[in-house]
């Protein structure tokens, strides 16, 4: 294993770094809800590289390999993804679009712990989806990573588009740019994944957390108010 096998670990502690940080954020605004969702969805991103770095330190393990999928795959954004629905939609809508989430992850999660994998003869190898004897498990992986597309990428270019207008505090426009930058690199590195290049997830794992923190933190430190209720009424 080379340096770059390495990134995930780097990848995790920033991860534990920054949920510290939105935890207290969540505890600090009454435990919001959209910040409930990105604080849950910080965890779970911090998970997966998590299980990169048993993989590249331990070897592998059947255990590790589905951990390391479900977390990836099916957790990897939409969490983070659930946070933007609370924050622009109304939340009668956002409960049913949760409900109707956890049911798709929970049978996806069900669907991976259940199938048999295909023999793997060697102690370290690279993780890759082509193990499942179940292959109809890999096609659930597109309907949740379109879903975290549309409300994670989609909602904070909408945000920005929203907040460009204002002349005076670019902060919460810059914000979701970068956010927005954040969550698309990891499905770039996700794309090249599937064709058996796991590096440049690796390496766009840490460059999306570390978007996604200087997004949030830009914000944070802005003096723009929130166009979204939901948001304003916990500053």
């Amino acid at each position: 294993m080379g340096f770059i096998h390495y990134i995930p670990i780097a990848t995790a502690l920033f991860a534990a770094f920054f949920f510290v940080e939105i935890f207290q954020h969540w505890r600090k605004s009454g435990y919001a809800l959209h910040l409930g969702w990105w604080t849950l969805g910080i965890f779970f991103y911090g998970l997966g590289p998590i299980t990169e770095s048993i993989n590249t330190i331990f070897g592998y393990s059947t255990v590790n390999y589905k951990a390391w999928y479900i977390f990836g795959a099916f957790l990897g954004a939409a969490p983070l993804a659930q946070g933007t629905v609370y924050l622009v939609l109304k939340r009668r809508v956002a409960d049913m679009l949760s409900i109707a989430l956890i049911l798709v992850i929970t049978a996806g999660a069900v669907a991976v712990i259940l199938s048999p994998l295909k023999p793997v003869t060697e102690q370290y190898i690279k993780l890759s989806s082509k193990l499942f004897e179940w292959q109809f498990v890999r096609l659930m992986t597109p309907f949740i990573n379109l879903y975290a597309f549309i409300f994670l990428v989609g909602g904070a270019i909408y945000s920005a588009v929203q907040y460009s207008k204002d002349s005076i505090d670019r902060s919460r426009f810059w914000g979701n740019i970068l956010i927005a930058t954040g969550a698309l690199i990891p499905g770039i590195g996700g794309i090249s994944a599937k064709f058996g290049f796991i590096e440049p997830l690796y390496i766009s794992g840490l460059v999306g957390i570390c978007c996604i923190h200087a997004g949030y933190q830009i914000i944070k430190a802005g003096s723009e108010p929130s166009i979204y209720p939901a948001q304003a009424h916990q500053e």
